[in-house]
């Protein structure tokens, strides 16, 4: 029990090591800036967008386009700061030659590797809680209904992050330059909200009888059932169309959360085996 209690301990002082760095990066920050400024200057955006029409009409236009500017942004800044700060913590750490001397004192690389990832996490975590908050605190102001939706929104959001985080962590491990790793995490994320495309492909070539398609197809299929569907995370039409204190319809959240688990845990584990097998 000590010798996981002193492992814990070790992960997390790496963690909150992580943790500091990353809120220094001036990248990430020019980032988390301009998120909150753009979901900030929301309330303003919609005075100058919605002036043709009045009453009623005018508050519901203000309010979906307040939701949609503040929902896209926390997902292109979202994901650029989880991108970047996985794609950058551990190959910045090699560059700068600090990885030689944390590991030469009495850290395992799995140690080492948790509390990296760990802390990455905690970074992601901590910017989606800012910007989330700001837009919460925004719909409620023009609403006057505790927006509930929006949590579970930005709970299944959190999850999305954490799956691509995962694969571009792994990639990362790789390299010793953040570039290879930054543009890799944007292939992930940008082919996990295009897996259903897979589907399509299959069921279209499923139609013509052709061999080449037929493969084609199978191929897709196989795809689509590897690759995770980033879009099962997405609750924007949701958060657009119900109202603010609904429950998310036609969501299973237990099973998402398992979803975007496995496959956190699967990208953990491919960082690790190629960590470990790094010349170090």
């Amino acid at each position: 029990m000590g010798g996981f209690a002193g492992f814990m301990r070790g992960s997390f002082s790496i963690a909150k090591y992580t943790l500091r760095e990353g809120l220094r990066k001036k990248t990430m920050i020019g980032f988390l800036i301009l998120s909150i400024l753009v979901i900030f200057g929301s309330q303003f955006i919609t005075a100058f967008l919605a002036q043709s029409t009045v009453g009623d009409s005018q508050a519901d236009i203000d309010v979906k386009l307040i939701k949609d500017i503040c929902v896209t942004v926390i997902s292109i800044f979202g994901v650029l700061i989880t991108i970047f700060i996985s794609a950058s913590v551990v190959p910045g750490e090699v560059e700068n030659k600090v990885i030689y001397t944390i590991l030469s004192k009495p850290v395992r690389r799995f140690q080492y590797l948790f509390g990296k990832f760990l802390g990455v996490q905690l970074i992601v975590l901590l910017n989606l809680a800012l910007m989330g908050g700001l837009f919460f605190v925004a719909l409620y102001f023009k609403q006057q209904v505790l927006p509930t939706l929006l949590l579970y929104s930005i709970l299944l959001t959190y999850f999305s992050f954490l799956v691509v985080s995962a694969f571009t962590f792994a990639v990362s491990c790789t390299s010793s330059s953040s570039v290879l790793p930054t543009i890799a995490g944007l292939f992930i994320y940008i082919t996990g909200n295009l897996t259903d495309y897979l589907k399509d492909v299959y069921d279209r070539a499923g139609q013509t009888g052709d061999a080449l398609d037929a493969f084609i197809g199978n191929v897709a299929y196989g795809l689509w059932n590897i690759l995770p569907n980033l879009q099962y995370f997405n609750l924007k039409d949701q958060i657009l169309y119900l109202q603010p204190n609904d429950p998310p319809r036609d969501v299973q959240l237990p099973q998402l959360i398992i979803y975007g688990l496995a496959y956190a845990v699967a990208g953990y584990l491919m960082s690790y085996w190629i960590f470990r097998r790094k010349e170090l």
